[in-house]
């Protein structure tokens, strides 16, 4: 080493101590930022559906998830009579946020007896944390392994349904039944028990063939159990044909300019040309309408609130019947199609309203193309619609009286002149009113069920209706 080096200060290696120095800080920072987050604690999510303490042949989905490091692996298993087996086992070579498995138990099931069991599902993901072994998730539980249906016997039921119409049955199901009802094509009416006399364990279902389902769709009486076993049962009726009307209504620029556009909240909806405008109503907010009623009348009252045949509001002439199928012209181009879900009552203007049965009050307010409307529930899922009123005189919750009046008459919403959309919902589906204004279909049909009286019995009551005429329309009838 040469004098002149020898005779350096320390003071001039400073620099280089220091560019060191942050070097290695950099470098551990760096290091931390990677690794640190590979030590998560918070161990994966598991959710199991059904959560329920019964597997039977239904799927059982579980959904893992892991916003950390991500799943390394997800493992399910079933210990019966002192024997594991296997449901699921999967390990993922690449860290997985989200995870959905869904085991068919009917298959897995196989060779395993009724009974008790535990369930055990494991989930790890691919954290340092414990020793580099990750975080583990376990759901253990006890539950009982049944693969036998609910039972299903069917007392009384509807030999003729109306197309559009409802009818009702009566039913037994066995203790283990949690959910049961009838479904056809997308639609579902549930049961109820308790309604009848001398029998609560009976159920009693009301049901429609919807207008919009086709004709040789077939409705099927279902049953499942807490561990998702089904039953089903198909109903066997003749199917009365409802001639229902088709009509073309010609829509003018002065009824969308006074009637139409002044629906749409949205100042910016309301640009446009005039055919685009009546579409944004007659097809948008229709749409919405529909969807907000039918999640209303999903909601029912579980008793009959009503008593015997509903009452049509006195004075009044039906302009319009139900399920009419409307073609919409503007300047003589067909524009838009949509059905019509109700009658349309006409009576002197700013008549009074008066209530079909008796009921409690489960909607009122501005339902866009209904204008003012009072829905009323009268329990089992029956519901009435009153639209286009100009004023109304009840509130949400109030008990109303068959006849009562609820309001008056109107043209609120996309209505042409003074007169009451009059509407039947059954669990959210428009069905045939003119069926619940005949005091012999309720006697025909319904009040003996209510009653208690046997199959054999209703069904000799309802030999008479083979040879009777299909319900076209209502009585058209004006007493001024």
């Amino acid at each position: 080493m040469s004098a002149s080096e020898f005779g350096k200060s320390p003071r001039n290696y400073r620099p280089a101590i220091i560019a060191l120095f942050l070097i290695i800080i950099i470098g551990l920072l760096g290091g931390a930022y990677y690794v640190v987050p590979r030590f998560e604690r918070q161990g994966p999510q598991i959710k199991l559906t059904p959560d329920s303490d019964a597997l039977g042949l239904a799927p059982l989905v579980i959904a893992v998830t892991d916003q950390g490091t991500g799943l390394k692996s997800v493992t399910a298993t079933l210990s019966s009579g002192g024997s594991e087996h296997e449901l699921a086992s999967e390990q993922y070579a690449q860290p997985v946020t989200e995870k959905t498995i869904t085991i068919a138990l009917s298959s897995k099931l196989t060779g395993v007896k009724e009974g008790p069991a535990v369930l055990r599902v494991t989930a790890r993901d691919r954290s340092l944390w414990n020793y580099l072994h990750g975080n583990e998730t376990v759901i253990q539980k006890n539950v009982t392994i049944d693969i036998t249906p609910p039972t299903l016997e069917l007392v009384a039921d509807d030999r003729y349904i109306n197309f559009g119409g409802g009818g009702m049955i009566v039913y037994k199901s066995s203790a283990d039944t949690v959910m049961t009802g009838v479904r056809i094509g997308d639609y579902f009416f549930p049961g109820y028990q308790g309604q009848i006399k001398d029998h609560p364990d009976h159920f009693i279902a009301l049901f429609a063939h919807p207008y919009n389902v086709p004709v040789d769709a077939k409705a099927a009486l279902v049953a499942t159990d807490k561990a998702g076993n089904t039953r089903e049962m198909r109903l066997v009726y003749e199917l009365k044909n409802v001639k229902y009307r088709k009509s073309t209504l010609s829509i003018s620029d002065d009824f969308i300019q006074n009637k139409v556009a002044p629906l749409l909240s949205d100042v910016g909806a309301r640009q446009g040309g005039p055919k685009d405008i009546f579409l944004r109503v007659n097809k948008g907010l229709r749409k919405e309408n529909e969807d907000k009623i039918a999640a209303i009348t999903k909601k029912s009252t579980p008793s009959i609130l009503w008593t015997g045949a509903f009452s049509q509001l006195s004075n009044s002439k039906v302009e319009a019947n139900f399920a009419d199928a409307r073609t919409y012209t503007y300047n003589n181009e067909t524009i838009d199609n949509a059905y019509h879900l109700g009658y349309d009552l006409s009576v002197t203007k700013h008549y009074p309203v008066e209530a079909a049965n008796s009921a409690t009050v489960a909607f009122v307010g501005d339902l866009g193309i209904y204008g003012n409307t009072v829905i009323l529930d009268h329990g089992l899922g029956l519901f009435t619609l009153y639209g286009h009123l100009s004023s109304i005189d009840v509130k949400v919750g109030d008990a109303i009286k068959q006849r009562q009046a609820i309001g008056k008459t109107g043209e609120t919403g996309l209505a042409a002149g003074d007169h009451l959309h009059y509407g039947v919902y059954l669990h959210g589906l428009a069905i045939l009113p003119v069926e619940w204004w005949d005091p012999k279909w309720i006697n025909d049909n319904i009040q003996p069920k209510l009653e208690g009286r046997s199959g054999e019995a209703i069904a000799e009551s309802q030999q008479s209706k083979a040879t009777r005429k299909p319900a076209r329309k209502p009585a058209r009838k004006l007493r001024r």
